[in-house]
């Protein structure tokens, strides 16, 4: 689609283009045409010693000003620059882009072609591929994850044995590949007072410091008889296929306060993991998949 919305737009670019190249075009022809008298000045004079003389410009430099503007015709002939004119070549960035970005994938899927046949496990022991596995994560999972997959608020860590959807090789690559959305429903219809209930026997539960005994039993049941054993189980003990975390132990997404707590209970979380598979490929999720298996199995390595 065009970028003018507008034909007036269109119009104004390409008069103002054609008209600086002629305007160029008369200034060299007018300049052609000029009488020089060499070695006379014409009368300005700058501290004294240096004089503008009626000299004309050399020939090399006026045949530069000349292959200028006939190139700069060639060029929006055969190159957009005329408005919405796309050029006779169609040329476009996006499209070199796309070439560039092709080209790039056929090497890098040619070096680790090999490595498509091995299964995550053995691939997570071959140094060379974890290598190249490191270089892919530190480029497009970093910034979310950290530079050593230690994670951060709001983003797991990838280094423990603690996975919300499943830390098996092949739902890491579905992760990776088609992305996640972590939602816990905001329970704030419950009351400030038993969600401060909940609050502390949900930290009761990983053995939190500072939790009321009269609110953990009261949690409890609140627990017990509220939609949290639905997604959570009555154990605590979460759910991989819902995405509900364990609440058994000492790892938290978001904090273990009890202020946090509260305040994920009140008002929910949504956690959105983007989906690879469309930009990143099969080669390059499979070479991920193999190093964020590894993080978390550090014999593999």
């Amino acid at each position: 689609m065009s970028d003018f919305v507008n034909e007036f737009w269109n119009m104004y670019v390409i008069v103002i283009v054609l008209v600086s190249i002629l305007a160029c075009a008369i200034l060299l022809l007018v300049q052609g045409k000029a009488t020089f008298t060499p070695g006379k000045t014409m009368g300005h004079v700058w501290d004294e010693t240096l004089e503008e003389y009626n000299n004309p410009m050399p020939k090399w430099w006026s045949w530069m000003f000349i292959i200028t503007v006939v190139f700069a015709l060639g060029y929006l002939v055969l190159f957009p620059g005329l408005g919405s004119f796309p050029g006779v070549l169609k040329w476009t960035s996006a499209k070199e882009h796309a070439k560039e970005v092709k080209e790039m994938d056929a090497v890098f899927n040619k070096t680790v072609g090999p490595y498509l046949t091995m299964d995550i496990p053995a691939l997570a022991a071959d140094k060379k591929a974890m290598e190249i596995g490191k270089r892919l994560f530190l480029t497009y999972c970093m910034q979310c994850h950290g530079a050593n997959g230690s994670g951060a608020k709001g983003f797991p860590n990838l280094t423990n044995d603690d996975w919300q959807f499943g830390g098996t090789p092949e739902k890491i690559k579905e992760t990776i590949s088609q992305g996640r959305m972590g939602i816990m429903t905001a329970h704030d219809a419950l009351g400030a007072e038993t969600i401060k209930d909940l609050a502390n026997y949900v930290r009761s539960l990983s053995s939190q410091s500072g939790v009321d005994t009269a609110r953990v039993e009261r949690g409890k049941e609140a627990f017990m008889n509220n939609d949290c054993v639905t997604c959570h189980t009555p154990e605590a003990t979460g759910n991989q296929d819902l995405g509900a975390p364990n609440l058994t132990d000492n790892i938290w997404l978001y904090d273990s306060s009890e202020k946090t707590v509260i305040e994920t209970i009140t008002k929910g979380r949504q956690n959105k993991m983007p989906a690879w598979q469309d930009f990143l490929g099969d080669a390059k999720i499979h070479l991920l998949t193999a190093y964020v298996y590894s993080l978390s199995h550090h014999g593999a390595q």
